[in-house]
C-alpha cells in the first residue's frame, strides 16, 4: 500500500527535453501526482519534488539533459529528484551518478513512478531501476494538456523499425499500442473536461495495432466519433504507413485536421538505404501528391536530418533539389548525431560539423520560404481558429484547421474557443497572420 500521506501538501515541478510524446507522458504523470496531494511549484518556491523527463535522439539531447538536472538540483534544494525517459533508459547509471539525483526510473517503471518514490528521502547515491529492452512490455496510457490548450493522446509506444542512426528501439522497446476501446475512453473524458482538440501521440503511430490486432485506420475511425472533440492532428507517421484510405478518409472526415507531418529524414534513395529507412522518394513523393490533390491547403510538415555517415555532397544536392520539388509547408531540420550502439558507425563516410552546418542552414531558409508563401496564399481568406491561452497583456495566438498560426488581441474569453476570423497580414515577428473576428 502507498502511503498517501507522505504526498500531502507536496510542491512538484516538471521538466520534459524532447518529443510531444514526452510532453504527454510528464502531464500525466503530473495529474497522477496531483491526485495523490501534489501541487505544481508556483514560480519561486522551491519544489519537494523534481521529475525530468529526458530525451537523447542526439548527443546535444543528452547535455541538454544533464544541464536541466544541474539547474532543477541548485534551485531546489533538498527536493526528490527522478530522472525518466530515452536518457534515464539508455545511460541509467550515468545519470544516476549526477550529484542530487535520486532515482532513475526506465521506460517499464516510469508509468508507475509512484510506486518507487517511497518516503521522498534523499538518497546518497542515486538509484537506477530499469529492464532490458527485450522486457520493456508495459503500454502506459496518456491523455493530458498539461498547461496547454490541446491535448495529447498517446495511442502507441517503441519501434520495430531499427534504422541505423536511431537509439529509440533500445530506449522505448518494441512496438506496443492501446486498446481502441480505452483511447476512445480517454478521448470522450477529454471532451468532458472542455478539451476541443487532441493531438494522437507515439513512436511510430502507424505500426499501431501490433499488441491488439487492430489498425491506426481502425483508431482513426473510431475517434472520428466521439461527440465534443472539434479537431484531431495526427502528430507524426511514416510514410509507408499513411495508406491512402487513411488520407482519403482524412479529406472527408468530421474532425481529422489537413494537417500532415511526414518524416523523410533525406530525399535520396542511396541514403535512405544506409539509413535503413523503408520508402523510396517515389514512394514519399506519391504521399504528398495525393494529399494536396483531396486536399489543397493541407499543411505538410517534413522531418529532414542533414550531415548522416554517408551523405556526400552529392547525394546532400540531390536530397536538397527532391525537397524543394515538394509541395510541403515547413521542413523540421535535425543535424546528425552520432549513437553510441547504431549500426551507422559502420559508414565510412563521415560529414564534417561545418558541413553539417551549411546544409542545415540551406534547409532552414528552404522551409522558410515554403512556409512564407503557404501562409500568404492565405491572406484574406477566412478561417476558424482554435485560441490558446496567453498571458494578460499579450497578443493571442491559435491555429487554423491547417495550421496557420493566426495571432489576435488578447481576451481571455477566447480561450479555447474556436473563432471565425479573416485572416491579414504577417505579425512583426513573421511567425503569424493577424486576425480580425469575423
Amino acid at each position: 500500500m502507498i502511503d498517501t500521506t507522505v504526498f500531502q501538501d507536496k510542491k512538484a515541478v516538471y521538466y520534459t527535453l524532447g518529443c510531444k510524446l514526452n510532453f504527454a507522458e510528464t502531464s500525466s504523470l503530473g495529474k497522477t501526482l496531483k491526485e495523490m496531494g501534489v501541487r505544481k511549484a508556483r514560480k519561486g518556491e522551491v519544489a519537494d519534488i523534481c521529475v525530468v523527463n529526458t530525451c537523447s535522439v542526439t548527443e546535444v539531447a543528452d547535455k541538454k539533459c544533464r544541464q536541466a538536472i544541474h539547474r532543477l538540483v541548485k534551485n531546489h534544494p533538498g527536493a526528490f529528484v527522478v530522472v525518466i525517459g530515452c536518457y534515464a533508459q539508455l545511460k541509467p547509471e550515468q545519470v544516476a551518478d549526477i550529484e542530487g539525483v535520486d532515482l532513475v526510473l526506465g521506460a517499464e517503471q516510469k508509468g508507475e513512478l509512484i510506486n518507487y518514490l517511497g518516503d521522498l528521502h534523499k538518497k546518497e547515491h542515486g538509484q537506477a531501476v530499469t529492464s532490458a529492452v527485450k522486457d520493456i512490455r508495459t503500454f502506459s496510457a496518456s491523455c493530458s494538456r498539461g498547461d496547454r490548450t490541446r491535448y495529447f493522446l498517446k495511442v502507441q509506444d517503441g519501434c520495430d523499425y531499427f534504422c541505423s542512426y536511431c537509439t529509440i528501439p533500445f530506449a522505448r522497446g518494441r512496438s506496443r499500442n492501446g486498446k481502441i476501446e480505452d483511447l476512445v475512453a480517454q478521448a470522450r473524458q477529454a471532451a468532458a473536461e472542455g478539451g476541443k482538440e487532441i493531438v494522437i501521440t507515439g513512436v511510430n503511430i502507424g505500426d499501431f495495432g501490433k499488441t491488439t490486432g487492430e489498425t491506426f485506420f481502425d483508431l482513426v475511425k473510431a475517434l472520428d466519433q466521439v461527440e465534443g472533440i472539434e479537431r484531431y492532428r495526427i502528430s507524426s507517421i511514416e510514410p509507408n504507413l499513411l495508406t491512402d484510405e487513411i488520407i482519403e478518409y482524412v479529406a472527408h472526415s468530421r474532425a481529422f485536421m489537413p494537417h500532415f507531418h511526414i518524416p523523410l529524414q533525406s530525399g535520396c534513395d542511396e541514403v535512405l538505404k544506409l539509413m535503413r529507412r523503408r520508402y523510396t522518394t517515389d514512394l514519399f513523393a506519391s504521399k504528398v501528391k495525393k494529399i494536396k490533390e483531396l486536399m489543397p491547403d493541407a499543411f505538410i510538415g517534413v522531418d529532414v536530418i542533414v550531415g548522416t555517415r554517408g551523405e556526400t555532397a552529392e547525394y546532400f544536392e540531390k536530397a536538397y533539389d527532391f525537397i524543394k520539388s515538394l509541395d510541403v509547408t515547413q521542413l523540421h531540420v535535425f543535424s546528425y548525431s552520432e549513437r553510441p550502439g547504431t549500426q551507422a558507425l559502420k559508414i565510412d563516410y563521415v560529414v564534417s560539423p561545418e558541413e553539417k552546418h551549411e546544409r542545415s542552414q540551406r534547409l532552414l531558409a528552404l522551409s522558410e520560404e515554403k512556409t512564407k508563401a503557404f501562409y500568404a496564399r492565405h491572406i484574406g481568406k477566412e478561417a476558424v481558429v482554435l485560441m490558446e491561452k496567453s498571458k494578460a497583456g499579450v497578443p493571442m495566438h491559435g491555429f487554423t484547421d491547417n495550421y496557420i498560426r493566426v495571432e489576435l488581441a488578447h481576451n481571455d474569453n477566447l480561450d479555447n474557443h474556436l473563432v471565425h476570423v479573416v485572416m491579414g497580414d504577417f505579425n512583426e515577428d513573421g511567425n503569424s497572420l493577424k486576425g480580425e473576428i469575423k
